[in-house]
């Protein structure tokens, strides 16, 4: 089992509401594992749910904007991945050309 942190924990040590963090939940911006009606977070999260706790109480970005730009930012990742893999074909390509 993976390490976690109940929400409550969570919700005394970053001094935030209990409601941004059930909302973050309601957004499907975090997910949590539930025993005995207890929700925790697991510490693979934790970095995602600090971005998000910055975000709202420093920067002052609505649940929705949470939203946009995490999907933005995914989006991002998926197209420099996208760009990596066809970086590698294309050089993979000009250096059989360049045998041949």
């Amino acid at each position: 089992m993976s390490e976690r942190i109940s929400r409550e924990e969570l919700v005394k040590i970053y001094n935030i509401e209990i409601t941004f963090f059930d909302e973050l939940v309601e957004y499907g911006l975090l997910s949590v594992q539930t025993e005995n009606e207890i929700r925790y977070l697991t510490y693979e999260d934790l970095p995602a749910f600090e971005r998000f706790a910055n975000w709202h109480y420093d920067l002052e970005i609505n649940l929705p904007g949470l939203e946009v730009i995490h999907d933005m930012l995914r989006k991002m990742d998926d197209l420099k991945q996208k760009n990596r893999e066809l970086m590698q074909k294309l050089s993979a390509i000009s250096d059989k050309y360049e045998e041949g």
